[in-house]
């Protein structure tokens, strides 16, 4: 499961920590503070028999360039890519990690930043599009021919120096000598060919892992984050039902391949729901626990084959938030469907 907690008091973090406990929760995505209050709080989740995949934090060179927040375009401020600086990033990562080490944390997995092909968090991107009037989808060729997909290019390459030192760092772990490092879970879209309406450019998550690759990125971690939200349209609608279970395997699933198969790497879906709007209390959840039942029906054969090898369920804290699972004081149907055993 996914989790927002690192603003809340210890207070609220314990009862949480309870719930999850209760529900049968043992992994989180989340992120740790760079101080002792994120090492305190990893310590408190492993007491409740829950792990964290530490969703690592970016560091940039000092006086980077930042994205304004907030913005005409809705995206997150903060400096690009490009940016990133690995010599700051080791000084507040190792000693974070050695202090995980002392206090007796072992993580889950390491996945270093979010979302890096989408301009919602890479600010390499142009705000708006590099042609307002035809934003793109960035292949392969474009990120060593294109102005705008160049410069995105050269945030890959700094990203790619970001995962060597959590490799290095991670081969002198006491606890976390052998957690998996998971790239930043991408964003595919599952309909490429449609007319692209946002004034947003972004890089097809296939290019960015071939991108990658061809840099040497499976030398420097155990699998691929991806990130997916199945299509919700015509609950119950075998046509419905069809399509989404092909874009699942032509666009998103393409890129896991079987542990030892060779060609790649297996994916950790980092992130992956189905939204409810429904307010009230209970919520209506037919078609919820129907979407979800159906996703899982198609990932089970990629999670039996070892081409899937960890999935995180996205689950907003807020309850009016609409991937919220845990709402009237309990966890709902569509979260226990969601985080059933496979």
């Amino acid at each position: 499961m996914n989790a927002a907690i690192g603003s809340l008091s210890a207070a609220q973090q314990n009862t949480i920590l309870s719930q999850l406990h209760a529900a049968g929760v043992h992994y989180i995505r989340a992120g740790l503070t760079l101080d002792d209050k994120g090492i305190d709080f990893a310590k408190r989740a492993q007491a409740q028999d829950v792990h964290i995949l530490w969703l690592v934090p970016l560091q940039y060179r000092l006086g980077a360039p930042g994205r304004p927040w907030p913005n005409a375009f809705g995206v997150w401020g903060g400096p690009p890519l490009s940016a990133a600086d690995p010599d700051r990033f080791r000084k507040s990562f190792e000693p974070l990690v050695a202090k995980l080490d002392a206090a007796g944390v072992a993580l889950a997995g390491f996945e270093l930043g979010n979302e890096i092909n989408s301009p919602m968090f890479n600010a390499d991107f142009s705000l708006p599009a590099e042609n307002p009037t035809r934003s793109r989808e960035f292949n392969l060729q474009d990120l060593a021919h294109d102005p705008e997909a160049g410069q995105v290019a050269k945030g890959y390459l700094q990203y790619l120096k970001l995962l060597a030192v959590i490799k290095d760092v991670r081969s002198r772990s006491k606890l976390s000598q052998h957690t998996p490092i998971i790239s930043a879970g991408l964003v595919f879209n599952e309909a490429p060919d449609a007319p692209r309406t946002a004034r947003l450019d972004a890089v097809g998550a296939a290019a960015t892992l071939d991108f990658l690759r061809a840099h040497g990125l499976d030398d420097l971690v155990d699998a691929y984050g991806v990130h997916t939200y199945p299509w919700t349209n015509d609950p119950g609608n075998p046509s419905a039902d069809a399509g989404r279970r092909d874009r699942l395997r032509k666009y998103v699933l393409a890129e896991c391949k079987a542990v030892g198969a060779g060609g790649g790497k297996p994916c950790w879906i980092t992130e992956w729901g189905i939204p409810n709007q429904d307010a009230a209390c209970p919520p209506n959840e037919k078609d919820p626990v129907a979407l979800v039942d159906e996703t899982r029906s198609t990932l089970r054969p990629y999670v039996a084959q070892k081409q899937i090898i960890g999935l995180f369920y996205y689950a907003w804290l807020d309850s009016r938030e609409g991937f919220a699972v845990y709402r009237c004081g309990h966890l709902t149907e569509t979260g226990r469907s969601a985080l059933a055993s496979f």
